[in-house]
């Protein structure tokens, strides 16, 4: 019997020897297993942690836009402008004879009047943008700044058609607008600030809600909507983005009566900076004109073609302007003008307007169905008291 245990008892000296040098082992190297397996130290739920947060990794936007504000705010002033309304007053006699012989005396009546509004300084010497319709008419042109300085401002030149103007102040060395030079996106957190209703300088959040909105309210429409909250007196002041970067000048909202909530539009910095260029520069917006009225491409129900066609028909054509000197014709349907493809009517008023006066252009398009090009040599765009109605 002996006999045949010692190999068992054999075997169990090396286990028990083998077992005694592992415990030898992992006190003097704790870490000598998980080299010997080629691992790398984790616990269990950190290795969780890591797992997770490389399967969703966590994207989110910033808790306060106090920054954005901080950068674009001192760039943004309120706009004083007043004007002197004169009004007839009747003045009635109290005698009555006096009254049956003479009737009522009319006397003039003077009364002030103040619009409000908002505006972007755009250089430190002093230029200022803002809405046309805030200062039209006005006499005197006050600009509160964020530091609470006010300064007259003189009005250097105003275009109706955008519904902007400029005005200059001297007020020593202004802090300025940055300005976003991509263009904005659906979507994108933006910041509308200016003075509504004259309570003093505020700040309203939303996002772009939608591009190249059209209201008929000027020849040159491309508004950015917003729910950013606008009201009166935020005309003229600063849309910006996340950045503090200027996107627009807030415009216009939707009115209340017809129950609209959170439609709001600005005008895009693009259009606007350009604007301000070329009143500083000329004194007033110098656009190029192809001379015809245009509407967007009706398509025939019959016609087999997309309803949604690209391109502008020729309503109109101006007598002795460049479309009538190149031989346009009302039907005419435009398809290109340069080489840019016309998308539709409001894109061929935006390509004719930033083409340059006296340069020529080569305008594509359809007769009858049938291809055609011309020549155009245009002209300076004349203001709507000298445009002669199409023939």
């Amino acid at each position: 019997m002996a006999r045949k245990l010692r190999p068992l008892l054999f075997v169990l000296q090396f286990v028990i020897a083998g077992l005694a040098l592992a415990f030898l082992i992992s006190l003097v190297w704790p870490k000598a297993g998980l080299h010997l397996r080629g691992g790398t130290p984790a616990t269990g739920p950190a290795v969780a942690a890591d797992s997770a947060a490389t399967a969703t990794p966590a994207v989110t936007g910033p808790v306060s836009y106090a920054d954005a504000v901080a950068r674009a705010a001192p760039a943004v002033v309120n706009i004083y402008a007043n004007k002197i309304i004169t009004e007839r007053q009747v003045q009635i006699f109290r005698d009555p004879v006096l009254q049956r012989l003479l009737g009522g005396n009319i006397l003039p009546l003077k009364r002030r009047e103040q619009s409000l509004g908002s505006g972007v300084i755009f250089t430190a010497d002093g230029y200022i943008l803002t809405n046309n319709h805030v200062i039209s008419g006005a006499d005197d042109i006050q600009v509160m700044l964020h530091d609470g300085r006010v300064a007259h401002a003189q009005l250097v030149g105003t275009d109706p058609d955008t519904d902007l103007a400029v005005l200059k102040i001297d007020a020593g060395t202004l802090p300025t607008i940055q300005v976003d030079a991509k263009p904005p996106r659906v979507g994108d957190v933006v910041l509308a600030i200016g003075n509504p209703f004259g309570i003093g300088q505020t700040v309203t959040m939303g996002i772009v809600s939608a591009l190249g909105r059209q209201l008929s309210l000027s020849p040159y429409e491309d508004f950015i909507q917003t729910d950013a909250a606008i009201n009166s007196g935020n005309s003229g002041g600063a849309l910006v983005n996340a950045d503090g970067q200027l996107v627009g000048i807030n415009t216009a909202m939707l009115n209340r009566d017809v129950g609209a909530q959170g439609i709001g539009f600005a005008i895009p910095v693009r259009t606007a900076k350009r604007v301000l260029e070329q009143i500083v520069e000329h004194g007033k917006v110098v656009r190029g004109w192809l001379g015809v009225d245009v509407s967007n491409v009706v398509v025939a129900a019959d016609s087999g073609l997309p309803a949604a066609a690209r391109g502008a028909t020729v309503v109109d054509v101006y007598p002795g302007g460049p479309a009538a000197r190149a031989g346009l014709q009302p039907g005419d349907v435009l398809l290109s003008i340069g080489k840019h493809p016309i998308i539709d009517s409001t894109d061929l008023r935006t390509r004719e307007a930033e083409s340059v006066p006296g340069s020529k252009v080569q305008v594509s398009g359809l007769r009858a169905g049938q291809p055609f090009h011309v020549d155009v040599v245009l002209a300076e765009r004349p203001s709507i008291r000298q445009v002669t109605s199409p023939g």
